[in-house]
Formats: structure tokens, C-alpha cells, sequence
């Protein structure tokens, strides 16, 4: 056998090991979107059922996850989020540490790298509830502790304050470029139908807005804890939700929030479709 036959052959099985690890890592992605969307559509359904009736159970993960666990098969379902978030964890991951190219800037591997640290976290947080670790505490004390802990630190009333301005800006950030439809460039969208396309373009633009004034509500109450040195001011994403229901508009303000938070589960869907992994 030549040289020439020995190296087309290496590079003929290199390639198909790079397709198999592509179709793979794209396969978990479209899980990991999947999962994602399961969540949030959930939390809207439950900030939804607060806005009309103000009771109901935490919208939040831990309610999702409670909703979930309830259900026939809950117990198979919640063991499929953990599959799901596990592969988003993974999915991120290999984006910052695998993924070549002129686009992919050191900023982009970092904040790749930052949601496979978050997806791993839900993942584990998912599969201790699914294992039958309980509830714990709410999403609000896990707040409130984080922030209690964090403001006893050297300078901690800095670092909680410095955290609830990065909230703030990540939520801004998120509901920017909801506005500017800015999502359309990871999609396939020559794969859709005009009409397709207008409705995943609606349900980008509602829910990245909805998801983005969450974050940036809950940025501005730790940025008030941080400055009034008082951690009970800091709220999880349950209270953060209910506090929309006492501002002037009333519960009408997370009825829309609401409305627009299950959007972005099903725009999730439509990621899970669509989008170019």
C-alpha cells in the first residue's frame, strides 16, 4: 500500500470521526433546546396562573420541576431534563473549547463556557430533585443566602452590587437584541416557509424581550440589596415575577411577561428545529 492510499485512508476516517462528533454534538444541542423550552414554558404557565388568581405554585425552576414530577411519568420526564440540560452543558461546552474559526473570539468561548458551567449546574440541581433530594429552599432564600453570604465578604457589598449591574446588563443585552431580531442569523431560516419564519421571528422578538426584563428585574433587586446592605432585598426569579403584580399596571404587567416567557419556551422548540448547530 502507498503513502498516498495510508494518508487518504487517515484522512477519509478522520473525517467521518468529525461528522459522527458533529451529528452528535448537534443531536445534544437540539436536547439541551428542547429541555429548555420545557422549563420555560412551564414558569410562564405558572407566573400566569399567579397574575389571575396570585397563588398557584413558585414560578420558577423548582415549580416547573414540581409541575413536572406531578404529572404520569413524571418521574421519566424529569430524569429526560436531566438528559436535556446534560446536553446543552455539553453542547455549550465543546462550542468554547472545540469550535474554530474567525468568529469564534475568545469572548464568544467565555460566555459559551459560562452556560455549560450554568446548564451543568441545573443539570445537577434536576437530577437531585428527580433522585428525590426534595425541593430544598426556594429559588428566593437560595437569593437571599447567596446574597447574605456574599455581603459578609471583603468588599462584598461591591460584588453584590457589581453582580446586580452585570444582571441588569445581561437582561438589557437580551431583550436588545430580541428587539433587533438579532437571533434570525443562528437559524435556518431558508429551511422555513415566509410564514414559518414570521412566526418564529414574532415568538424571538416577544420572548427574548420577556426573558430579558426577568433578568434585568432581578439585577435591579440585588443592585438595591447591595446598596442597602439587606439581602432580603434580593429576590429569586418566583418573587422577581410576583413583584411585576404590584406596580401600576397591576397583574396585567406579568400577565404579559408571563404570555411572553411561554413564547420563548416555544421559540425554544423552534430552535431545537432550526437552529444552525
Amino acid at each position: 500500500m502507498t503513502s498516498s492510499n495510508t494518508q487518504g485512508r487517515g484522512r477519509a476516517v478522520k473525517s467521518a470521526a468529525r461528522s459522527t462528533q458533529n451529528e452528535t454534538l448537534s443531536a445534544a444541542g437540539r436536547a439541551g433546546f428542547v429541555a429548555r423550552g420545557v422549563v420555560y414554558v412551564l414558569i410562564g404557565a405558572l407566573a400566569l396562573q399567579i397574575a389571575l388568581s396570585s397563588g398557584g405554585e413558585s414560578a420558577d425552576r423548582q415549580g416547573a420541576l414540581a409541575q413536572i414530577a406531578a404529572q404520569p411519568f413524571g418521574k421519566a420526564m424529569l430524569w429526560a431534563l436531566v438528559v436535556g440540560f446534560a446536553s446543552m452543558a455539553l453542547w455549550r461546552g465543546a462550542r468554547a473549547v472545540l469550535t474554530r474559526g474567525p468568529q469564534r473570539k475568545a469572548g464568544s468561548r467565555l460566555l459559551d463556557g459560562g452556560r455549560a458551567v450554568f446548564y451543568a449546574f441545573v443539570c445537577w440541581t434536576t437530577a437531585v430533585y428527580a433522585a428525590g433530594g426534595g425541593q430544598g429552599s426556594s429559588g428566593n432564600e437560595q437569593s437571599q443566602d447567596g446574597t447574605a453570604s456574599a455581603l459578609k465578604l471583603s468588599y462584598g457589598q461591591v460584588l453584590v452590587g457589581a453582580a446586580g449591574c452585570l444582571l441588569i446588563g445581561i437582561g438589557a443585552v437580551l431583550a436588545v437584541r430580541a428587539a433587533m431580531q438579532s437571533f434570525l442569523k443562528q437559524l435556518d431560516t431558508g429551511a422555513m416557509s415566509r410564514r414559518t419564519k414570521q412566526i418564529v421571528t414574532a415568538l424571538g422578538v416577544s420572548g427574548g424581550v420577556a426573558r430579558g426584563v426577568v433578568f434585568a428585574a432581578a439585577g435591579i433587586f440585588i443592585l438595591v440589596a447591595a446598596v442597602q446592605f439587606d439581602p432580603d432585598e434580593a429576590k429569586g426569579v418566583d418573587a422577581t415575577l410576583r413583584s411585576f403584580t404590584q406596580t401600576p399596571a397591576g397583574p396585567w404587567l406579568l400577565v404579559a411577561v408571563a404570555i411572553g416567557l411561554i413564547l420563548f419556551g416555544v421559540f425554544s422548540f423552534a430552535s431545537a428545529r432550526w437552529r444552525r448547530l
